[in-house]
């Protein structure tokens, strides 16, 4: 049974134990944006001892402190901000043994002209740093998500959206409120597809070990479909919530709005149940999870990615539990 295929079914993660270390490395791996969701679930998995292309020594870039939450992982990581093209090359050129760069950061603007700028800038920076002073560099993976095919919009990441709702069900816990659908009754009843992190992680490392795969853009989502109408009673259910639904008054309802002056009452929650040290602004990415809620799903094909022989998928109502849970698990929300 292939790595790919067993994955998806669940097969058991192993880690190295301290006196399994390997005594040198086959790949070097830098993940730029290692504290993203993606970037955490690379951390993760690269280390792993059955990881295709191993063993992995990871590099970790984030302009951030490390977390907590992070912290578990066997990489060396880095705090860099890679907008700025002096600290990338003070840190990042002497790393000449990496092999593999997985780019999976992306910094938000508010027109598409910024956002060209902007993040360009920053692949730019990291690339030229590297590229000279790694001479054994073979692959590099640029995660763009929907932005392939229709610009602005990104790849709807299940735990960009599923961190938002949490904290989102959090509050509304709290404050005894029900939970509320704040979309559009289209969106709630249509299909929707989206993207587990692991399986987005997994999906990189084949593309960047598999030859067959070399040179491709490739889609990635979970395989499946659902209706956000089914998952939003495992949301309420989750957190004890029994009042929810979609109402026919609040199909302009948006979570920038209701969320605007919810700050002291997040401070509250994360005093109360003692959650990790977060401002609202940062664990609720509002404006992303309104335009998701807003209009009819986008659906895409992994029939490329089949053919060139990645077989992994996921169930999306059990990974919205199980990223539910580590949402929990990570203290991020009670």
């Amino acid at each position: 049974m292939s790595w790919w295929w067993a994955r998806a079914i669940g097969a058991a993660k192993k880690k190295f134990e301290e006196d399994e270390a390997p005594q040198s490395f086959k790949s070097v791996g830098l993940v730029v944006g290692v504290t993203g969701i993606v970037g955490n679930s690379l951390a993760e998995i690269l280390p792993l001892a059955d990881t295709p292309g191993g063993p992995w020594k990871v590099y970790g870039v984030a302009r951030r402190p490390r977390p907590s939450w992070n912290a578990d992982h066997p990489v060396e990581y880095i705090q860099c901000d890679i907008s700025d093209s002096n600290d990338v090359v003070s840190k990042l050129s002497k790393l000449t043994d990496v092999t593999h760069i997985f780019y999976v950061t992306w910094s938000s603007r508010p027109t598409e002209a910024e956002n060209c700028e902007v993040n360009g800038s920053m692949f730019r920076n990291v690339l030229r740093a590297v590229i000279p002073n790694a001479p054994n560099l073979r692959h590099i993976c640029l995660q763009t998500g929907a932005k392939h095919y229709i610009g602005p919009l990104r790849i709807v990441r299940l735990m960009n959206v599923i961190g938002t709702l949490c904290v989102y069900a959090s509050i509304c816990k709290h404050e005894g409120v029900p939970l509320r659908f704040p979309g559009t009754k289209e969106a709630w009843n249509c299909y929707s597809a989206v993207s587990d992190a692991d399986l987005i992680a997994e999906h990189q490392i084949w593309a960047a070990v598999d030859p067959y795969a070399k040179n491709e853009a490739f889609n990635c989502s979970n395989g499946d479909v659902f209706k956000w109408k089914h998952l939003w009673k495992v949301l309420a259910e989750q957190f004890g919530i029994e009042d929810y639904g979609f109402y026919e008054e609040d199909e302009h309802l948006t979570l920038v709005e209701l969320m605007k002056d919810k700050g002291d009452v997040w401070e509250e929650i994360v005093k109360a149940n003692q959650l990790q040290p977060t401002k609202l602004e940062e664990v609720g990415v509002w404006w992303f999870v309104d335009v998701i809620l807003g209009m009819e799903g986008l659906l895409d094909s992994m029939n490329k990615s089949k053919e060139h022989g990645f077989l992994g998928f996921r169930n999306s109502k059990n990974s919205f539990i199980s990223w539910i849970d580590k949402m929990k698990g990570y203290k991020i929300v009670p």
